[in-house]
């Protein structure tokens, strides 16, 4: 298991997952929402304007994976419906895919506006900010986060994997210690904290935070790979 080297841009997939999409889609699905779009798009060419139409077809473009147009849909929303919460979310999941960085963040931001609370949209835009090379407004983003959110695992592994990246290593070892305490059997939290600690030569405290992992239930041969490297020197 590898650590949560890049875990914003994986929990943004996570996150987005949950709500909407999966990120892989077998054939039949596939076709399915083929034919699903087919049917919207003759219920929309039929009737006069409907956002829950529109955001529908959105829908069936996101999982199809067709960016573009989904994102011309949401527009086609927002020209309507300026504060469509929905819309402004997946805009930007749309556009952050399209690598469309800039339009992203305008989009979370003024969704923030409207939803100071929205999670998935203060992760999303903490992404955007990496992105374009914002780490310190990313870090802000992904403190605020963890303020809204003191229970949320996600949102200190986040901060987490950019605390290290900025080389906040004490930071970051706390707050992977607080994400394994708010989801004590995720074995990639574990690997994550135990990786940080070997770097820094750590390797005793890296040893307890193994043996910890294996009393709460994790499957002492998810950790094999760890402890063989904490044995070497």
């Amino acid at each position: 298991m590898r650590p949560y080297s890049h875990l914003i841009p994986r929990m943004l997939v996570l996150l987005c997952g949950a709500i909407l999409l999966q990120t892989s889609l077998h054939a039949q699905d596939s076709q399915r929402w083929r034919d699903s779009l087919a049917v919207l798009n003759q219920l929309i060419a039929g009737s006069s304007w409907s956002t829950d139409l529109h955001l529908r077809k959105a829908t069936a473009n996101l999982q199809l994976q067709q960016w573009e147009y989904a994102a011309d849909e949401y527009s086609q929303v927002l020209q309507r419906e300026p504060h469509n919460p929905a819309a402004l979310f997946y805009r930007g999941y749309a556009n952050t895919h399209l690598r469309r960085f800039d339009m992203a963040r305008n989009d979370y931001e003024e969704l923030l506006k409207l939803v100071p609370r929205h999670f998935e949209a203060r992760l999303s835009l903490a992404y955007v900010l990496q992105q374009t090379g914002r780490r310190q407004e990313a870090l802000d983003q992904l403190n605020q986060t963890v303020e809204l959110n003191p229970d949320s695992a996600i949102a200190y592994a986040s901060r987490a994997a950019l605390e290290r990246e900025l080389q906040q290593t004490e930071a970051a070892l706390y707050d992977w210690e607080q994400a394994s305490r708010l989801d004590p059997k995720d074995a990639g939290f574990v690997v994550s904290h135990v990786d940080l600690l070997i770097a820094l030569n750590r390797r005793e405290e890296a040893r307890r935070v193994l043996d910890a992992a294996v009393g709460r239930g994790i499957p002492r041969g998810w950790l094999r790979e760890w402890y063989d490297r904490i044995r070497k020197k």
